[in-house]
């Protein structure tokens, strides 16, 4: 059982990692985030990342964190420094990338593959070899090594180690992977912002081959760089995945550590081009159900937000899985996941999935 330090309620779907309950973060904000900030001064200091994105210096401006680093200061992804008044990355050239890849054989365990050209033949013959999927080609799976946020539960934490021991994976590397069996490029991690542009140089010489281009993000990118994001997707046949991860201001700063304005403004203004491509979706929305944080509330407003911009977009909710500074919660419920497809089928989605079903069980 979790004890929330606030209000002194106890529950299975209360992290003692994270201190604080979701009616505190939503009632008692300044209060609860307080106590919630101690456990990101855990999560950053175990691999000794800055404790919060610098605000007195020169802009960075390649994701949505928005740092300004000083003199002899870095970046909350750790990789961007400023030495002698120019920031610096790891290789000191933009083209080279903190990053691992591999072949991802199709059909790929992806976030959009209920609805991707290479599982589904969507798009087919413009976007996808075949009108029944792609299976024996492969996704081509860039994992970014940083991040503009600090997720507790995040399933994929191993990129924090990638700033204090850097891989460098230059462009005409990744250009020369993809190989006349890769369909796809999916930029992931991590999160590609922090390496937007290194990102986007790779996903021109995707274009280029014929090779769909597809992001997993937070949505922590800068404006200005998003349209020629979408436009790479919109192009290739490739989606735009949005990890939607709560709509409360404080409950997304507890989980991430991040804000939720900026990925909000991000998804709408990337929907906003939903129409372009009937063939197939050009932005997909995930929600992850975070068992006691991204309850029905947060379900209800993040699936009304989707819906008043286009009812259309694809939604997906995840399974949750404890992992990383989260473990003191079960898996998600059946229950849960039940009730949040309920309520955004009512908000007006029409097209609603649920993913890793098999995580879920009768937790809560």
């Amino acid at each position: 059982m979790g004890f929330c330090k606030l209000c002194g309620k106890s529950s299975i779907t209360i992290s003692n990692f994270l201190g604080v309950c979701v009616d505190c973060l939503r009632g008692r904000p300044r209060q609860a985030l307080e106590i919630a900030k101690r456990a990101h001064i855990i999560s950053r200091g175990k691999f000794n990342l800055p404790i919060e994105a610098p605000t007195k210096g020169v802009p960075c401006g390649i994701c949505g964190r928005g740092c300004l680093i000083p003199e002899g200061g870095v970046g909350y992804c750790g990789l961007v420094r400023n030495i002698g008044g120019r920031l610096v990355r790891p290789g000191g050239e933009i083209s080279k990338g903190v990053l691992s890849y591999y072949y991802d054989p199709i059909p790929t365990n992806c976030v959009a593959d209920w609805v991707c050209p290479a599982t589904t033949g969507r798009g087919y013959p413009k976007f996808s070899k075949s009108p029944w999927g792609e299976a024996g080609y492969y996704n081509l799976a860039v994992f970014y090594g940083a991040c503009g946020l600090d997720c507790l539960y995040c399933q994929n934490w191993q990129y924090r180690e990638y700033p204090a021991r850097p891989r460098l994976v230059a462009v005409e590397e990744l250009e020369k992977a993809m190989n006349r069996r890769v369909t796809c490029v999916c930029f992931f991690g991590g999160d590609p912002g922090p390496q937007t542009v290194h990102a986007l140089m790779v996903a021109k010489k995707a274009a280029e081959k014929g090779v769909r281009v597809c992001w997993e993000t937070s949505g922590q990118l800068a404006p200005h760089l998003l349209d020629r994001i979408v436009d790479f997707s919109l192009r290739t046949g490739g989606i735009v995945k949005f990890d939607l991860k709560a709509f409360t201001p404080s409950v997304y700063k507890a989980l991430t550590d991040g804000e939720v304005d900026v990925a909000l403004r991000n998804f709408k203004v990337a929907a906003r081009r939903f129409r372009e491509r009937p063939e197939v979706p050009l932005v997909v929305a995930s929600i992850l159900l975070v068992p006691g944080y991204v309850d029905a509330v947060e379900v209800d407003l993040l699936t009304k937000f989707i819906a008043r911009i286009d009812p259309e977009i694809p939604t997906r909710f995840l399974a949750f899985h404890p992992d990383y500074l989260l473990r003191d919660l079960p898996p998600t419920s059946i229950k849960h996941a039940e009730e949040a497809v309920r309520i955004a089928k009512e908000n007006g989605l029409m097209e609603v999935s649920i993913r890793n079903q098999w995580l879920l069980g009768d937790y809560y």
